[in-house]
């Protein structure tokens, strides 16, 4: 038919004339019968035609039209054709087409029976376009390398893999960006021994010349956590190209290897290769992965600095930088360029900025930044602004929005639930969030370990340890393993009740199960040790640690710091500073109030002062009230209100403590009532601070006094908290209340009065100034005699094996006559007594504390 015409120029100037008058089934029939065998005319007609408004299904329109007149096409016009079914998908013209081919006897050539593979698997399904290549009697290398990438593009792993070793067996070759897929797959499902075997397939074919299989090699080991074996790879290869260079940036950025991350940038500067938005991405994103922040902000700069616009890759890790930070004000500066520069159709930009501010606590402006997203709301940004309102407590909101995400078509999933289960959890509302989980179960979904996890950890960062214990029992009934986040929050609750055999349970599972090696597990272990009274095994624990985070370092300085071991902080802080780990305001606050715990007032002034002079840290509250601690405990009183006086923020009921507190050991009335006039007004239902003004009135025999604080907590109807301390034993814990009887009370009397008589002729005399009653003296020592940390203590003696140490919690701060009785009741019994009251540990041991009496 071609030969009715007598010049290609002639019928294109035709074709073209038919389109620019919108005849587009005249321009696509001429097409069919003059050019539609032409690979390389296919391209530019199919332009044309859109670029004046036609639509590329009308072609396919135009096709079958033509064979329903008995058109006959050759094997390259059904091959574009079927491709072009495939793009558009449209199933039933593909499969007209391979039926006819049947029934007609067709002889398909490898190209036809690839673009048929093709079809099935975009348009029917992957097993259908593997029979096609099944059914072939003479697999070719092209057919062979099809079926391979058609299989992973489908995400059928292991099949493809199984295609590549027949294929090696057919002795066909594999292309390069076959290889190169292959190599993708090994790092997205972390298959390193067969990443290895294709690397051996590269090595005998001599593929490693080709750039793509070569960056593909490096991305596969990098991802399988082969770090050196990229890098040998990258070493080995004699040309490297830009995406060479960001390939083995990113792998070295991603693991944290930040500085031979900047050293491999200098190379590839001085290598003449130019870096684009994607190699400033890969730092950014592996600094901010690894807890760089401030280091991220220098990067954001840098690279604006020399000439390139952060896209919306670079804007994710930004904000992240900004979410750890807290830096709100540089957020919103962030979220107006999104607007500037119309980022905000990108789903992961506008999720993050919905993060960002749900983390700091502006739910209107995240509210307002979902109701304006340009981009369809997916699954991730309700799931964002429902954990918000969930985690605030606003829990009425989160249901409506839920609503609201259903009635547009989205179902909630069980990271939507999680959120909820979560949030309940915190305000403690346990009940509650126990009966999501029941709901999760009626809706058809399985609750996995993250929700188990969202209400252990949930019912732990409320304080309700006990109920967070007995959630993990029924985890464990429903079959559910816990993970390294789990076991984290259930160390948390056995640090908070001081539960040391329960915490030694965990600390075998952890390592049974192959826990251990967790950062956040092994941290959460030294917190529970350090918290159960047991500093050595804290110590054990942090040592084994290869990676020592930042949180690790401040969690041991903190469990030193608590048991006024201050000598060891300052050791532990300098060999941080060696270790070239960079402290941060927490730090701070564990080395000041190691100094505060053990009197160490020039070692404080240093730290403090270096704060800001040394590492840029602007001190907080909590820095500010050590400060004056640490100066009232030593008996600087006058030095510490003057500190009060000149610092830039307003005391508030930390500070005003702390001077009262300082006020009680030194017996300073008249800065006591100015203290605690102001702790009155800050704190007017706090009990501690009426108690503390009661004990220090009742020193000075000011009788009055006391009965007016106590008309004054009458008046406010402010009462005196439950008082308790309890002690384990044998996995029991034994309660002692004020004003409460004991089942075994009078075992527990005869023995403490055997052991303060014993007590006595060593020297003990009881400090009958710490009852503020007024009765005599003899009466007073039989108040004293009822305090519940010594009854549990004697109890503890009484009932435990005689070389195990005896652990009492207190939820109140010790009386000086129970820490001095403590001392005694060590060196009398010769046992170990370690005690934790409302604000620090006592490890008590042959008569002496490890507070040094600075408490």
């Amino acid at each position: 038919m071609s030969n009715s015409w007598s010049s290609d120029s002639m019928t294109k100037s035709l074709i073209s004339s038919y389109v620019k008058f919108n005849d587009f089934r005249a321009a696509t029939t001429i097409f069919f019968v003059g050019f539609a065998r032409n690979y390389v005319f296919w391209s530019s007609f199919l332009d044309e035609l859109q670029s004046c408004g036609g639509q590329t299904r009308r072609v396919l329109e135009v096709f079958g039209e033509l064979c329903g007149k008995g058109v006959v096409f050759d094997s390259k016009v059904l091959t574009l054709v079927l491709k072009m079914c495939a793009s558009l998908m449209d199933p039933w013209l593909g499969l007209q087409i391979h039926a006819d081919l049947v029934k007609k006897g067709f002889d398909l050539d490898v190209h036809l029976k690839c673009a048929l593979m093709n079809f099935y698997g975009r348009c029917w399904d992957l097993e259908s376009a593997n029979q096609v290549f099944n059914e072939m009697v003479e697999k070719k290398e092209l057919a062979w390398n099809e079926v391979i990438m058609l299989n992973l593009r489908n995400e059928r792993w292991e099949k493809a893999m199984e295609l590549f070793r027949e294929m090696q067996f057919s002795c066909a070759q594999a292309y390069a960006s076959t290889v190169a897929k292959l190599l993708h797959c090994c790092s997205k499902v972390g298959a390193l021994e067969e990443g290895k075997q294709i690397h051996g397939y590269v090595l005998k074919f001599a593929l490693e010349s080709d750039l793509l299989v070569s960056n593909s090699l490096i991305n596969m080991y990098s991802r399988n956590n082969r770090l050196e074996l990229a890098r040998r790879v990258f070493g080995l290869m004699q040309d490297h190209n830009l995406s060479s260079w960001n390939s083995i940036i990113s792998a070295y950025a991603t693991h944290g290897y930040l500085n031979d991350a900047w050293n491999l940038l200098k190379e590839m500067e001085s290598s003449d290769v130019k870096h684009d938005i994607i190699t400033w991405n890969c730092l950014l994103s592996g600094h901010a992965l690894h807890g760089s922040h401030k280091a991220v902000l220098k990067i954001f700069r840098r690279m604006q600095v020399v000439g390139f616009r952060p896209n919306s890759s670079s804007i994710t890790s930004v904000l992240q930088a900004v979410i750890e930070l807290g830096i709100l004000k540089f957020g919103r500066e962030i979220h107006c360029y999104v607007i500037r520069n119309e980022l905000d159709y990108d789903a992961y930009v506008v999720t993050s900025l919905l993060d960002m501010y749900v983390k700091h606590n502006d739910l209107g402006k995240a509210q307002a930044v979902f109701s304006c997203m340009k981009s369809k709301r997916n699954i991730v940004a309700w799931n964002t602004l429902i954990s918000g309102y969930s985690f605030k407590g606003l829990f009425d909101d989160a249901r409506k929005l839920m609503n609201e995400m259903e009635e547009e078509g989205i179902t909630p999933d069980l990271v939507t639930w999680n959120s909820l289960i979560s949030g309940y959890s915190m305000w403690g509302q346990g009940d509650e969030a126990l009966g999501l989980i029941h709901q999760v179960k009626s809706s058809g979904m399985s609750p996995n370990v993250v929700s188990w996890t969202a209400l252990v950890s949930g019912s732990s960062q409320n304080g309700s340890y006990r109920e967070s214990l007995e959630f993990f029992s029924q985890m464990q009934r429903e079959g559910i393993r816990p993970n390294s986040v789990t076991l984290s929050s259930l160390l948390r609750n056995c640090g908070g009740l001081s539960l040391l055999q329960k915490g030694k349970e965990i600390h075998s599972f952890s390592i049974k199960n192959g826990f251990i090696e967790d950062v956040f597990v092994a941290t959460a272990l030294i917190d529970m040790y350090c918290k159960s009274g047991n500093l050595k095994a804290a110590y054990v624990v942090f040592e084994r640690i290869e990676n020592k985070t930042l949180a690790t370092w401040n969690c041991l300085i903190m469990g030193f710091a608590i048991y006024g071991l201050g000598k060891e902080v300052v050791s532990l802080f300098e060999q941080m500073l060696g270790a070239d780990i960079i402290p941060d305001a927490i730090t701070f606050t564990a080395v000041l109030s190691g100094c505060k715990n053990s009197g160490l007032v020039n070692e404080g002034w240093k730290y403090f002062d270096s704060m800001s002079s040394d590492y840029g840290i602007i001190p907080t509250i909590e820095h500010y009230s050590c400060m004056v601690d640490l100066l009232g405990r030593a008996g600087y009183l006058d030095e510490a209100w003057d500190f009060m006086q000149s610092m830039p923020l307003k005391p508030d009921a930390t500070i005003w403590g702390a001077l009262l507190g300082s006020c009680r050991i030194h017996k300073n009335i008249q800065l006591a009532e100015i203290a605690s006039k102001k702790l009155f007004e800050l704190e007017p239902y706090n009990s501690a601070n009426y108690v503390l003004m009661l004990n220090l009135y009742a020193m000075f025999d000011r009788w009055g006094d006391v009965e007016c604080i106590k008309d004054l907590m009458s008046d406010i109807g402010v009462k005196n908290g439950q008082v308790w301390s309890w002690v384990e034993i044998d996995q029991i814990i034994h309660v002692f209340c004020a004003g409460e009887n004991h089942p075994d009370e009078g075992e527990i009397y005869y023995e403490l009065y055997h052991l303060v008589s014993e007590m006595k002729k060593l020297g003990y005399k009881p400090d009958v100034k710490c009852v503020y009653q007024n009765i005599d003296d003899s009466e007073k020592e039989k108040v004293l005699l009822s305090h519940t940390e010594k009854l549990a203590i004697t109890y503890g003696l009484i009932k435990s094996r005689s070389i195990t140490p005896i652990r009492v919690i207190k939820n109140s701060r010790i009386c000086p006559d129970c820490h001095t009785a403590a001392k005694y009741m060590s060196l009398v019994k010769n046992r170990e007594i370690f005690l934790r009251d409302g604000s620090r540990f006592h490890h008590f041991s042959e008569g002496k504390c490890s507070c040094n009496d600075c408490w």
